[in-house]
């Protein structure tokens, strides 16, 4: 064989030999949206978001909301100096419809400054729960008023089982609105948003609800603080992300597994072990345009846990 035949035969096998990988290479999704990955802890120090930094995480949620402004500052000084930053602050559960709200509404203005001083641009906020006689969770069918988020059913057929849920609903959908603006001259003078949380408090429960609450409001200073995991009895994830979209300001990860007996009952578990389909979800996140921090609220070991939100946001 000829010198020059047998460079080119070797070049060719070269290529024959890395065409698989340079395919599946090819066929990997090229995400637009850009997501970060960050964890929760109370008042950041330097040895935890050290620890973070070098386990691939670029961000954290503190839930220390009542420091003030000056030592939320300090704080912050550590983290830029690391290349880390505090994106979110957690005030989480108030209890807006009770009697009074004065109080918790206070409590909401010490998160916003706090986190203004750690240089967040959000703050969680839980702003009530209720109980009472509830249907089960596939059962929920709720027709509200589109202007005023007033409930006139919860499920379909006869709603008087459920009259006192209802009246217990539209009093906190009142008080909630009621409190939130009275806290957006706060949120835009500190230039954090209100990230009104979708949890376990039996308020707003499915995704066309929830959206309509928190687009009520018309305010670029009130979004939705959408927490994957938590609703995945009710609807699947990728419905209230679709619901929200852009009305979105960060995103809670986190799972849950469906009993395998019972759909209306399951528990939260490890992080790609649960109901959430993820390559779904990743998917809405896309078509919403969401950018921004997926933040772990699940335990497990943080080199374990990193490499999961990997495979998250890639899409697997």
């Amino acid at each position: 064989m000829k010198r020059r035949d047998f460079l080119k035969t070797t070049a060719l096998t070269a290529v024959a030999g890395t065409l698989p990988g340079a395919l599946a290479h090819a066929e990997e999704t090229v995400w637009k949206t850009k997501l970060k990955k960050a964890m929760i802890t109370k008042y950041p120090t330097e040895d935890t978001l050290t620890l973070w930094k070098r386990n691939g995480f670029t961000g954290c949620e503190s839930t220390d909301w009542s420091c003030g402004p000056e030592k939320a500052a300090e704080a912050r000084k550590v983290a830029d100096r690391l290349g880390m930053e505090i994106h979110s602050v957690m005030r989480a559960w108030t209890n807006v419809n009770g009697p009074s709200f004065d109080s918790d509404v206070e409590s909401m203005e010490c998160a916003l400054q706090t986190a203004q001083g750690y240089g967040a641009n959000a703050v969680l906020w839980v702003p009530c729960r209720t109980g009472g006689t509830l249907p089960k969770p596939t059962d929920f069918q709720i027709d509200f008023d589109p202007e005023t988020l007033r409930v006139t059913r919860v499920v379909a057929g006869d709603n008087t089982p459920y009259k006192d849920y209802i009246d217990a609903q539209n009093l906190a959908t009142q008080t909630t609105l009621a409190a939130v603006k009275k806290l957006i001259p706060m949120a835009e003078k500190t230039g954090v948003v209100i990230g009104l949380e979708n949890v376990w408090n039996n308020l707003w429960v499915l995704p066309d609800f929830f959206a309509a609450l928190v687009k009520s409001f018309k305010s670029p200073w009130v979004q939705g603080y959408f927490d994957i995991g938590n609703h995945v009895r009710y609807a699947a994830p990728e419905k209230y992300i679709y619901a929200l979209g852009s009305d979105i300001i960060k995103l809670h990860v986190k799972d849950f597994a469906f009993a395998p007996d019972e759909p209306n009952c399951g528990k939260f578990c490890g992080l790609r072990q649960g109901s959430v389909n993820w390559p779904v979800v990743r998917k809405a996140i896309e078509d919403v345009g969401y950018n921004g921090y997926m933040t772990l609220e699940c335990g497990g070991e943080i080199g374990d846990l990193s490499r999961l939100l990997d495979d998250i946001i890639a899409g697997k």
